[in-house]
């Protein structure tokens, strides 16, 4: 693969037009198929990034906001079932298979490792379309949130988070004031708790959520008012660090829980 094939998976992205639409990871490490899927996916306006490797698609989870992810089975280094059951560990974003075999025990080993869905090579961009929009559709519904928002309660260290009257109860039972801002880059950084973001990431991820507060214009002073909130109420845990050089990472283990929260 050359770098110049590489170089033309990274198109410019189309903006998207509807709730329908969103940022696809394309992760293959043929350059052809990330190139056709990528255009293809642009042309009925979504936002796409190649990857030719795990290495490259931890990186765009990293600094982007993603809403799917089309993974190849067979990667060079780790498999596609390793880095699904990689995201799988701290995310629920939907994830499509791709695979160049036919045999039920490759589309098993697939949907085991969390993958939603799988495409088998050769495959129609039709299909594909079709099966992201109807992923996109059901992670999203509910309240509009991510797939992994549909839960009414996230609890950490101790933490409860209720999405549907968007509450934080501190560990010792106190409801904390959090402003609009404060709780969607809370949320986003419990979607990606483990991992480290970027500050444009945490924009990105957030703005996704946001409503009537104006997030970006300084993320440093969000993070250290809600960094100062939960660290004042948790017994001098650490929730929030910051990488240097990097950006931030939430270190902590997320539950999500179904039904109503206490």
């Amino acid at each position: 693969m050359t770098g110049n094939a590489e170089h033309e998976t990274e198109l410019a992205p189309a903006a998207p037009t509807n709730d329908d639409h969103g940022h696809i990871l394309v992760v293959d490490d043929d350059p052809q198929i990330r190139l056709l899927v990528a255009r293809f996916l642009q042309r009925h306006g979504y936002q796409v990034t190649g990857a030719p490797d795990g290495r490259a698609m931890m990186e765009a989870l990293a600094h982007s906001a993603i809403d799917l992810i089309v993974l190849d089975l067979m990667l060079p280094g780790r498999s596609g079932v390793e880095l699904c059951r990689d995201v799988r560990a701290t995310s629920h974003v939907p994830i499509v298979m791709l695979t160049a075999r036919s045999e039920e025990s490759d589309r098993i080993t697939g949907l085991e490792g969390g993958a939603d869905d799988y495409v088998t090579k050769p495959f129609s961009p039709r299909e594909l379309l079709a099966r992201i929009r109807a992923l996109l559709r059901r992670a999203r519904a509910g309240q509009g949130a991510p797939a992994s928002q549909a839960n009414a309660l996230v609890t950490f260290d101790g933490w409860r988070m209720d999405l549907r009257r968007r509450e934080l109860q501190s560990p010792a039972g106190t409801l904390i004031d959090l402003s609009t801002g404060e709780f969607d880059l809370l949320l986003a950084f419990v979607e990606h708790a483990n991992r480290v973001l970027s500050r444009e990431a945490l924009m990105q991820f957030a703005k996704a959520r946001m409503s009537d507060d104006p997030f970006d214009r300084t993320i440093d002073v969000q993070i250290s008012r809600l960094r100062r909130k939960l660290e004042a109420d948790a017994s001098g845990s650490q929730l929030i660090k910051t990488v240097r050089g990097a950006g931030y990472l939430f270190a902590s283990t997320i539950g999500y829980h179904e039904g109503q929260s206490a």
